[in-house]
Parts: structure tokens; C-alpha cells; sequence
């Protein structure tokens, strides 16, 4: 099951990305969405991220435990989850992924209350928790700047 936790924690070995695996991996998770993932019917979409979610937390916490960190640098899953929310049931232009891309590392990076409070839960649910409100913050200003557009 290490083996398993770890390919799901890192996202297929992005974790173990040189320089910024976190930024790497929303990144790929913005390709990912730009050519594939903006096809998906939202209840399938919304699907995938549940099951990222939940599996997100089971694998972070295996790992993080294992190398006896609160959120190790190799898990990148939290990253993948919390930008295919940002970018949910959103239309797939360069301008609008790419701002999602911007906002949800912004957040992501900087931690402003509570994001920073959030990554005091326990175990796994910390590691993800963080990455769900820095996407809501970037998901209201993305969505108020496209409204007022």
C-alpha cells in the first residue's frame, strides 16, 4: 500500500519534481483540464474530484507519516485537487486557466487567513484543507473579475 500511497500522494512522481513540484503539478493539472478534463459533464468532473479528495487524504497521510512530516514537499495531490477546483465548469481559454493558475498558486504560496489556520488539521485533512480555501479564494475573484468583465 506505500507504494500505491506514494504514486497517488507525489501524482504519478511529480512530487519528486526538482523545483516547485507544487507548481509543476497545477500546471499539468491546467493542461490536463485546457484539452481533456473541460469535456467532462460536471457530475463526472465532480466525481474525479471527490475521489482526488477522499484518496488525497488516505495517500497524505500515509506518506506524511512515513517521513515523519507535517506536509512533506514530495505530496503534490493537494495541489492537483485544489486546482481542478479553481477551475471547475470553467470555460477552457488560455486567459481563464492561466488566471486560475495564477490565483490558486497565489494562495496557495501565500496563506492568507485562514488558508494558513486550515493546514492545522490532523494528518491528511490538514495537507488538503489548505488547498480547498486558497481555491475558493481564487474561484470568488476569478468569478468576480469574469462577471464585471
Amino acid at each position: 500500500m506505500t507504494k500505491i500511497a506514494k504514486i497517488i500522494a507525489t501524482c504519478f512522481g511529480i512530487g519528486y519534481f526538482p523545483v516547485a513540484p507544487g507548481t509543476f503539478t497545477s500546471f499539468a493539472v491546467v493542461l490536463l483540464y485546457k484539452f481533456f478534463l473541460y469535456k467532462l459533464e460536471w457530475p463526472y468532473f465532480l466525481l474525479i474530484v471527490l475521489i482526488l479528495f477522499f484518496s488525497g487524504v488516505m495517500m497524505s497521510t500515509r506518506v506524511a507519516a512515513e517521513l515523519k512530516s507535517k506536509d512533506p514537499r514530495i505530496i503534490v495531490v493537494d495541489e492537483a485537487f485544489g486546482q481542478l477546483i479553481i477551475l471547475f465548469n470553467m470555460n477552457p481559454s488560455w486567459f481563464n486557466v492561466l488566471l486560475a493558475f495564477l490565483l490558486f498558486r497565489f494562495f496557495d504560496i501565500i496563506k492568507p487567513y485562514p488558508i494558513k489556520k486550515v493546514e492545522d488539521f490532523p494528518r491528511g485533512w490538514g495537507i488538503m484543507m489548505d488547498d480547498i480555501v486558497a481555491a475558493v479564494f481564487g474561484g470568488i475573484l476569478i468569478n468576480v473579475y469574469l462577471l464585471l468583465r
